[in-house]
Order: structure tokens, then sequence, then C-alpha cells
């Protein structure tokens, strides 16, 4: 067992209102701790003889089976921190080990992370989505500037030109693009609403080339929205940052709301503020444990 913990692959497992993450840290160890680096060189060693082992390649295969909730860890997201040219960088699989560009809560809980073990308290990111920046909020919050939304249909993107405000599809649903696509519709009751059997169908659907995540929104207030989500390539999940910044943009274009709102999702609220700069998304984060994935577990991948 002691074996295992040591030659295993270490990951953590975090979430941000209930949108759980499997967190790989593969960034350099002389990066992470450059007081231990100076104290290996005095030993004339080599710098890397503790270094827990390589990452192994990120395939789909390996993210769905680190994913699956029975059979490996489970996770709506893997992510992936690597050094990059600022703090770090980040990458993103879904649970059915497709990519993402972009994951608002994940990316939440992982400035978090690096602020806790940097003392920082501000973090420049980056993603396939582009550039973040991460700010301690107060109060255990982060917020993440999520960029500026994509609201051209290319961008998105969709299958043809349209408008983006509403779309040809039953209920007439908003598309935008925070790095990955999203189609938002505003309805009464989001509680009356199938989502398990609504969300599949559109998260397909033909005007998505690359499918979409898929919201129903309740408008509460000027300020406030209900939200449920059906996530591209995960399913149901009880929060989604990206989700919620798309919900707000949405919103606001469709002038049902102002450009800062809070939204309730089923695991908890964030807070959506669209500013000049991009996109604000302020909330909680958890790191519920670190373990190892054991080398037995690897190979029976292989």
């Amino acid at each position: 067992m002691y074996s295992d913990l040591t030659n295993g692959l270490p990951f953590m497992k975090m979430h941000g209102l209930g949108n759980d993450f499997v967190v790989l840290d593969a960034r350099e160890k002389d990066v992470l701790d450059a007081r231990e680096k100076v104290v290996l060189d005095a030993r004339q060693t080599d710098a890397r003889a503790d270094a827990p082992p390589a990452l192994p390649k990120v395939t789909p295969a390996l993210a769905q089976a680190i994913g699956h909730r029975q059979f490996g860890v489970g996770f709506d997201q893997l992510a992936v921190i690597t050094n990059g040219a600022a703090d770090a960088h980040l990458t993103f699989f879904n649970a059915d080990g497709s990519t993402s560009a972009a994951c608002g809560n994940a990316t939440r809980c992982i400035a978090r992370f690096l602020m806790e073990e940097t003392g920082k308290t501000q973090l420049h990111l980056t993603t396939d989505r582009g550039d973040l920046a991460a700010r301690d909020a107060g109060n255990g919050l982060t917020s993440v500037n999520m960029g500026h939304p994509q609201l051209e249909w290319d961008e998105i993107p969709l299958a043809r030109q349209m408008d983006t405000l509403e779309l040809p599809i039953d209920g007439a649903p908003t598309a935008t693009g925070m790095g990955n696509p999203h189609c938002t519709f505003f309805v009464d009751d989001v509680d009356a609403i199938d989502l398990a059997g609504f969300g599949p169908g559109i998260e397909h659907h033909a005007l998505y080339p690359e499918r979409t995540n898929v919201q129903i929104a309740q408008i509460i207030g000027p300020h406030h929205i209900r939200m449920r989500v059906w996530e591209r390539g995960v399913g149901i999940t009880l929060a989604s940052g990206s989700s919620s910044c798309a919900t707000a943009v949405a919103a606001a274009r469709r002038g049902l709301t102002g450009r800062a709102v809070r939204i309730d999702l089923d695991g908890g609220t964030l807070h959506i503020d669209w500013r000049e700069d991009g996109v604000w998304m302020t909330g909680p984060s958890a790191h519920v444990f670190s373990g190892v994935l054991t080398p037995s577990f690897l190979e029976s991948l292989t």
C-alpha cells in the first residue's frame, strides 16, 4: 500500500457548488518549490530524484476511466495544471473524454489552490480559451474573469449564419460562446422542465457542430436568475461557471436583467458581472481531498 502511495499518480478532488473535478498537477516539481531545488542541488543529486511519477498522456480513455463514478474517482471535468507563460496553464477534459477550452468552476477552484500555495491574491492563468485573471474576493470567495463572450454565430460556433439572440429552435433560445458553446432557454419554471429528457437533444442539435451546453433559466428579478444545467459531455450538473456566465450575458442581451446578477443553481449561488473587461464570476470553492491513483489502476488502462 505504501508503495502504491509513493509510486502512484497524485490527484486532488475539488468542487465548486457540487460541480466536481479531479485535478492533476503536472507542473515541474522544482517550479513548485524553489527552496527544495536549492536543497537538492546542494546535495549534488538529481533534482528530480524525488519527483512524483511523470503524468501519463491524458487520453480520452484515461479521462473516461478516472471519471467513472463506480470504477474510477468520478468527476464532471478533469483539469490538468501545467507550467505556462504566466502563473499556470489549465487544460480541461469532460467526463466522456472530450476536451473543453473553458471550465469556470474548475478555474476558480484551481485559482484558490494556487493562491493558497503561493500567497498571491491575484493570478494570471492561461487556458485554451485564452488568458484569464483571477483574484481573491474575500470571505473565502474567488473571482475569475472568464473573458469577453463570443456573440457571433461563427465564434460560438453555429452551423450557419443567424441571429444568435433568438435561435430557430422551439423556445427561441440564445446562443453564447464562453470558450465553449452554450444554448440558453428562458422559461417560467425551471423545475417543471424534464432536463434529463430535454438536454441530450439540444446538446446534439444540428445547429451546434461541436455540441453545446444547455441551460434552462428562470428570471426571478432584474438581478436574480434561477438556472439548471445540462453540460456537454457530462449530463446534468449541480453547477457550471461558464454556463452561468453565458446565461447572464444572454439575459442582459435580451433585456431581462442587468449585467450584474445572482444565479442560483442546484448546487448553490454564483455572482456574475458582465463588465467592459469581460465576464467576472465569483463564488466559493472546495478542495475536498487529495489521493493517489495506484499503479495497478493505471496499468489496467493500457
